[in-house]
């Protein structure tokens, strides 16, 4: 699914997801490491561009996993849902 994204946005894998992590709700910020000025400057072209919200979904689903208990009984409810993210 990254290498998908990744030829679609013409953009590196490590890119596409760490620009999916910035976009999710409950991600406030990001820390990474380079071994090189190569890969910093790769890391730094994750901002200044935004997955469309299809790719965020087609991501969010391949990184769907089933909820244990309580979550999987409160996504049965639409006002929890938001919260749950």
């Amino acid at each position: 699914m990254l290498d998908e994204l990744a030829a679609e946005t013409e953009k590196t894998v490590a890119q596409v997801a760490l620009n999916w992590l910035l976009q999710r709700p409950t991600v406030t910020s990001l820390v990474f490491g380079a071994r090189n000025e190569s890969q910093l400057r790769q890391n730094l072209g994750t901002v200044g561009w935004n997955l469309t919200p299809a790719q965020v979904a087609r991501l969010d689903a391949a990184s769907d996993t089933p909820a244990v208990y309580p979550y999987w009984h409160q996504r049965r409810f639409p006002m929890l849902k938001a919260s749950l993210l």
